[in-house]
């Protein structure tokens, strides 16, 4: 089986894994992250329809799910046998404030079909996203610690909050290896925005290598915790292949790199395009993201299992537009 260099027998995958929403934008990092790693037929991606750019996931299986469909869940897990489950599907923030009912539906009747199937069929592992929308207006802005006051205002951090505790139990309960990270704003040149307060973050790179402004959903000084796709990767892979008495939360572990405000994101792209401007329209997005951490404290999990970033704001932005401008057609 292919590993990369430097890995310890923990990471060897002793069978096939399945990605639950990989057409989604951690989704189709991680099943190319997951494809490099391993030999690519041993990683099953599957979604609710196919992904756009059928190139992206055509390096190994790809199978259609509904991840409410549990008869069809059952057929896959039969079918591959996996050894570990990454399931990343799920309605965002802003979209999940526009169909509240279904936002939960698919977000807490999702996590326990997978939770219920992986029991049922002895599924060695579990990966479940959680995020810093799991906070709420009450909790410690700055810094925001591991535990502490969690009243999220929110459908979708409602649905993070109520399936980290569901997560706890099924491993207190079931002794499932059920293992998860509380996700800051994601960035990532791979895939376009899906509906999350933070995206402004990935649509303003869009635009300044594109030739065009952008419109700003949120006030310019508004501090969100961040994170560049390639640590995002390489947190959930370091996670999910540490051993497992390493692991202390079965929650959700904090987990951050960097925090900006729009305005110092601006500033970094202003470095490499100087004409590039900004305007301010903020919307209902600005309330949510006004509920939500400035800071993160993840000291847990670099004590637990080492974490560390490799991205700060500048690095980030230079990546960002370098692999953008590459990506522009000729």
């Amino acid at each position: 089986m292919a590993t990369t260099p430097g890995d310890t027998e923990t990471s060897v995958l002793p069978g096939s894994v399945l990605v639950i929403g990989a057409c989604g934008q951690l989704g189709l990092e991680l099943v190319a992250a997951l494809r490099q790693r391993y030999e690519p037929h041993l990683v099953v991606a599957a979604d609710v329809r196919p992904p756009k750019n059928p190139e992206l996931l055509a390096g190994g299986p790809f199978e259609l799910l509904d991840v409410l469909d549990r008869t069809r869940l059952d057929k896959l897990i039969r079918q591959y046998r996996p050894k570990q489950i990454y399931h990343l599907a799920a309605l965002l923030s802003a979209t999940a404030e526009k169909n509240p009912l279904f936002g939960w539906q698919l977000n807490m009747d999702g996590l326990l079909i997978v939770l219920e199937a992986a029991v049922a069929h002895g599924v060695a592992q579990v990966y479940w996203p959680s995020s810093i929308a799991v906070f709420g207006p009450d909790t410690p802005r700055d810094n925001t610690p591991q535990v502490t006051i969690m009243n999220p205002n929110t459908v979708y951090g409602i649905s993070k909050l109520a399936g980290e505790q569901w997560c706890e139990w099924y491993h207190r309960k079931h002794g499932l290896d059920v293992r998860s990270l509380r996700y800051p704003g994601l960035i990532g040149y791979k895939s376009l925005p899906g509906g999350g307060t933070t995206d402004y973050a990935v649509d303003i790179y869009h635009k300044a290598v594109a030739g065009e402004n952008y419109e700003c959903f949120l006030e310019e000084d508004t501090y969100l915790p961040m994170m560049y796709m390639p640590d995002a990767l390489k947190a959930t892979l370091d996670l999910m292949h540490a051993p497992a008495e390493q692991i202390k939360v079965r929650t959700s572990y904090n987990l951050g790199a960097m925090s900006f405000s729009p305005a110092e994101i601006t500033a970094s792209i202003q470095k490499h395009v100087p004409d590039f401007e900004v305007t301010y329209k903020p919307d209902g997005r600005q309330q949510i993201a006004n509920s939500w951490p400035a800071s993160i404290d993840d000291s847990k999990a670099r004590q637990d299992w080492g974490w560390q970033p490799d991205f700060d704001l500048d690095k980030m932005t230079a990546d960002m537009l370098l692999h953008l401008k590459e990506m522009q057609p000729a």
